[in-house]
This record gives structure tokens, C-alpha cells and sequence, in this order.
């Protein structure tokens, strides 16, 4: 690692460590567990609009997790809350993964673009997106660098992924069509 991005690492933790708490570990914990939750009600809220776009969600759902724990498997990078030298830091819930890039940052950036035409989805899907990447540093789970790179991995995959929804809608629709015609709005036939 670089020395710039081990210093701004570095920083990083010494910063969530001043302002660690037993009350915000337990906060950031249940909130980096949330997505459990938000990305289901997202998809929800897009299929019950009948917005085609939830397919194409999905579709980049499962494409940015292949991706995240592709390149987590060639870089082998343990997570910080397991390296020697790093047991200062704040250490919540560690997991004995690889740390780069944040699966949580590579997977649920991208999902904002689809919330895009719901101004308050949007607005609150991003607050949200902010304060799990905080958590993912704060619980000594990821470097700063493993969550900026998730976002940029994410980012990058999404806007290749976004010119081609509506054909990537279609196609799917048409598949799940034939297997599950109950699960097609009509609207979308």
C-alpha cells in the first residue's frame, strides 16, 4: 500500500476512534446489517410502481457481488480488525473475510442510479448508503481505501450497465415470463 493511502487510512481510524462509542457500535453494526432490509424494500417499491428498472436493479445487484467478491478472492487483503498492527483501531463484529474491495460500497452504490425518478427514495437511499460506508471504516471492517474503491468499481459498472436496461429489462422480463407469468405485471408484457 502506498504511503499516501496508508496515512489517509491511518487517519481515517484514529478519527472513528475519538468518536467511538458503545451506543454508535451498536448503531453501526445493526445499520451495516440494514441492507438486509433496504435493498429488499427498494426493490419492492420499484416493482410495486411498476417500474420495468427493478429487473435491471437485480441484474446489477448480482453483477457488482460477483464482481466485489471476484477481486476480494485475487487480492486476499485481510480486514483490518484482523491485522496485528491495527489493534488500536475500533474493532466491531470482525469477520474473518477479505477486506478490498467493501462489498457493501461495490453493491448498494449502484443501486442508488435506480432510484433516480424518486426524489425522496433517492435522497434518503443516499444518507443511508453514507452512513453504512462510514460504518464499514468505523467498525474496523474496511480501510478507507477498500470503501473508495468499492464506490469507483461500483460507479464504473453502473454506468456500463445503464445505457443497456431497457434491453436487459426486456430480456429478463421476457425469460421470467415464460417461467413465472404471475410474477410479470401485466403492464410489463
Amino acid at each position: 500500500m502506498s504511503s499516501i493511502f496508508y496515512s489517509m487510512n491511518m487517519e481515517a481510524f484514529r478519527l472513528v476512534k475519538d468518536i467511538a462509542s458503545p451506543q454508535l457500535n451498536l448503531i453501526m453494526h445493526y445499520l451495516g446489517m440494514s441492507y438486509l432490509i433496504v435493498l429488499p424494500a427498494v426493490a419492492l417499491y420499484l416493482y410495486y410502481r411498476k417500474d420495468r428498472n427493478v429487473v435491471s436493479l437485480i441484474v446489477a445487484f448480482v453483477l457488482l457481488y460477483v464482481i466485489g467478491d471476484t477481486i476480494k478472492l485475487i487480492v486476499k487483503e485481510p480486514r483490518p480488525c484482523n491485522v496485528a498492527d491495527l489493534s488500536w483501531i475500533n474493532q466491531i463484529g470482525c469477520e474473518n473475510t477479505y477486506s478490498f474491495p467493501s462489498n457493501h460500497a461495490t453493491v448498494l452504490t449502484g443501486i442508488a442510479a435506480f432510484t433516480n425518478k424518486y426524489k425522496y427514495i433517492r435522497a434518503l437511499y443516499i444518507i443511508w448508503l453514507l452512513l453504512v460506508l462510514f460504518g464499514r471504516v468505523y467498525l474496523g471492517l474496511h480501510y478507507l481505501t477498500d470503501v473508495i474503491a468499492g464506490v469507483i468499481i461500483s460507479l464504473v459498472v453502473v454506468a456500463f450497465i445503464w445505457p443497456f436496461r431497457k434491453n436487459i429489462n426486456g430480456i429478463v422480463i421476457k425469460v421470467v415470463n415464460k417461467i413465472l407469468p404471475w410474477a410479470i405485471p401485466k403492464s410489463w408484457k
